[in-house]
């Protein structure tokens, strides 16, 4: 490519690139820079020190040592659960003729339903209430169990809720990705094994995942990006209080120490924030590198 060329290219990528500059890598030098100043002050544009106590602070704060621990259960539960469940589901939807259309739809709804609505939904099928002690309850009840509160009793209620409700918002847009994926699998590869008489689930292990396998890969990361910044679900359904309904997340801490009950603190909210950052980088990059190896192999 000639130098012309070279600068009209850089010239369309400009654009994109002042904005990128402007919406995401200065901001996230401007929080590295107020993570290592101790006690900074908004209003002031002040602070007393500089070092590394932002960071012991946030490590050794039970408030952010809870929210890690409920992030890494709800990561470790919802995406690998939400990506199997779209495969069958996405599997399921292929082979039917009739209505298919239909279904995709019906499966399609909960992600163009306001996120706040489905957790409300969810907190009356759950919640016990002075006169009922919710839609769940009752049928537990029906098959001769004893009620539970799911979303002010125990810990692993709380969880399991929230874990059903992650994966119930997340699976419509991972069945339709996978769905489209199967569909664009060249029919010439079925035909040709069909005529050799392989097996269904040797033609989904050496014909289907092979080829989607980018798709599976690609929600398989974007997912643990997505769980690891989780906070509306869970203001959805525990209220705004999520300290002390024990379900908080490092979103909602960072969210807390700056504009919460406890807000006010800049210096450790970009701390955490720094250490959500980090944290999803070495993840996203684990999952590259398997994702590479899996290709591979594959």
């Amino acid at each position: 490519m000639d130098k012309k060329g070279l600068l009209k290219g850089w010239l369309f990528l400009l654009p994109a690139i002042l904005f990128l500059a402007a919406f995401m890598l200065y901001p996230l030098f401007d929080v590295f820079i107020y993570s290592f100043e101790e006690g900074f002050n908004f209003a002031t544009q002040s602070y007393f020190g500089t070092g590394t106590y932002n960071y012991s602070y946030v490590l050794r704060d039970p408030y952010f040592i809870q929210a890690l621990e409920n992030t890494f259960i709800i990561v470790m539960i919802t995406v690998p659960v939400s990506t199997l469940l779209a495969l069958f589901i996405s599997l399921g939807l292929s082979s039917i003729g009739p209505l298919r259309e239909l279904f995709q739809t019906i499966f399609f709804l909960p992600y163009v339903t306001n996120t706040l609505a489905v957790g409300l939904v969810f907190m009356i099928l759950f919640k016990k209430t002075a006169y009922s002690d919710g839609l769940v309850n009752l049928l537990i009840n029906l098959f001769g169990g004893e009620s539970v509160d799911f979303i002010t009793g125990p810990y692993a209620a709380k969880m399991f809720v929230m874990c059903l409700y992650t994966v119930w918002v997340v699976l419509p847009f991972k069945i339709l990705i996978l769905t489209s994926s199967i569909a664009s699998v060249p029919k010439v590869y079925y035909s040709a094994a069909e005529v050799d008489g392989t097996r269904p689930w040797r033609m989904f292990t050496r014909i289907t995942l092979p080829m989607i396998s980018p798709m599976i890969f690609y929600l398989v990361i974007t997912g643990f990006i997505g769980a690891f910044k989780a906070y509306s679900d869970e203001v959805a359904l525990f209220g705004t209080d999520l300290n002390s309904a024990g379900m908080n997340t490092i979103v909602g801490y960072i969210y807390d120490m700056l504009y919460g009950d406890s807000g006010g603190y800049p210096s450790y909210a970009s701390a955490a924030a720094i250490i959500l950052f980090v944290i999803v980088l070495t993840i996203t990059v684990i999952n590259l590198l398997i994702s590479n190896e899996a290709k591979r192999v594959l």
